[in-house]
């Protein structure tokens, strides 16, 4: 057991799950938030071997949750090894992600079952991003709404194959992204979903009483908000209208400017509000590298400075960094700090049930803690207790 150096910030802003304390401080021992401080500076007992961090003019606030990326620096979770992993969470704490889930993409059967058993396998590391589960992007999607995912590969839902990959996995399968039309009587979402796994409608040409109708049996969420499903429509508003509309649904977005752009970004803001927005990156291996000839699923991606593309000029996933996107919603109307913390850390926590262990600057929860200055740069990142990454001096 590898013995974790208790850390203290103090004097900064602290946004907690109920209130912001000014020149408050937080105490993290052992991985986990022990202790919140109010400015008057009466500190309990303090653990010995402290490291004191000087939050002065800046803020503590929870670390991000991206809960939609394929790879980084490299590295993808379909490469199936270990060292993947690795490579993705030792980069993701520069920009403020402190837990991940690992995210497929349709392929050869035996390609995703050995990515999920890889999975299972992985043992987080200190001091790294946490591999907190999978996200099983595909094959059960419709291929005219296919983007990115290889055609050969999609297939329709199947319960004895979600079983035997769920089982590969460990059950560390946490969100699935499917076509919801393609399983009329919501048979297989209404079983995933009573199992625990959040059911997110995409890569989908569900019109809008379809995806109402999947609401009923158990869909909760929609993968990358207007990519890759039928957009507005007066005579049908679709999934876009409907994960507007409907107040069960919370939504991914990709905050590019890009997969959608700025203008969009501020309609859904104003419609959808900060409650039911998931911040992702939706990030494939060209994040944090040079622009050049990559690929994803097996297919050549040529990337350049800010966007992924394939041959055909269809997105292949994005190079967008989460401290990137949240930079880029803040800078919308009627957008604060409080509010972008409910899109990178209170929300994709509650969506997959670990709000009790993540999310918020809260006692007892794990301490996934980032410092930054107003305008979203990171300054430290803490992932469950060690300091994962150092910023520049303010």
């Amino acid at each position: 057991m590898i013995k974790i150096t208790p850390i203290l910030i103090k004097n900064a802003k602290v946004y907690t799950e109920e209130q912001v304390i000014e020149n408050g401080a937080v105490l993290m021992q052992s991985g986990k938030i022990t202790d919140i401080y109010q400015p008057d500076g009466k500190y309990r007992s303090l653990p010995e071997n402290l490291k004191v961090i000087d939050g002065t003019g800046l803020s503590v606030i929870p670390g991000f949750i991206d809960g939609h990326i394929h790879g980084a620096n490299g590295a993808d979770v379909m490469d199936a090894t270990e060292e993947a992993l690795d490579t993705m969470a030792l980069v993701l704490p520069k920009e403020g992600t402190t837990s991940f889930l690992a995210t497929t993409i349709t392929q050869a059967p035996e390609q995703i079952e050995q990515a999920l058993i890889n999975v299972r396998n992985y043992v987080n590391k200190p001091g790294q991003a946490e591999m907190i589960g999978v996200h099983l992007e595909g094959p059960f999607i419709e291929k005219e709404k296919a983007g990115a995912q290889p055609l050969q590969y999609i297939m329709n839902p199947d319960s004895d194959v979600f079983d035997r990959w769920q089982e590969l996995s460990g059950n560390q399968i946490k969100t699935i992204t499917m076509a919801p039309e393609l399983d009329p009587d919501g048979s297989f979402i209404s079983k995933l979903a009573a199992s625990g796994v959040n059911v997110s409608a995409g890569h989908t040409d569900a019109d809008f009483s379809q995806i109402k109708r999947a609401i009923k049996h158990g869909v909760r969420q929609v993968t990358h908000l207007c990519n890759a499903m039928n957009g507005i429509h007066h005579r049908d508003i679709g999934a876009v209208g409907a994960a507007m509309e409907l107040e069960e649904l919370r939504a991914e977005l990709i905050a590019d400017g890009i997969h959608v752009v700025p203008e969009m970004l501020q309609i859904i803001y104003r419609n959808m509000g900060s409650k039911r927005l998931l911040l992702i990156t939706d990030a494939m291996r060209a994040k944090c590298l040079p622009s050049g000839e990559y690929e994803l699923g097996g297919q050549p991606v040529h990337v350049s400075t800010d966007r992924a593309l394939l041959e055909n000029g269809t997105l292949a996933g994005s190079i967008l960094k989460m401290h990137e996107g949240a930079k880029n919603m803040l800078r919308l109307n009627d957008v604060s700090l409080k509010n972008i913390i409910e899109m990178t850390s209170v929300n994709p926590a509650k969506q997959i049930d670990i709000y009790d262990k993540k999310g918020s600057i809260t006692p007892g929860k794990d301490a996934d803690v980032l410092l930054v200055d107003e305008h979203l740069s990171i300054k430290y990142t803490i992932c469950r207790g060690v300091i994962a990454f150092k910023g520049d001096e303010k």
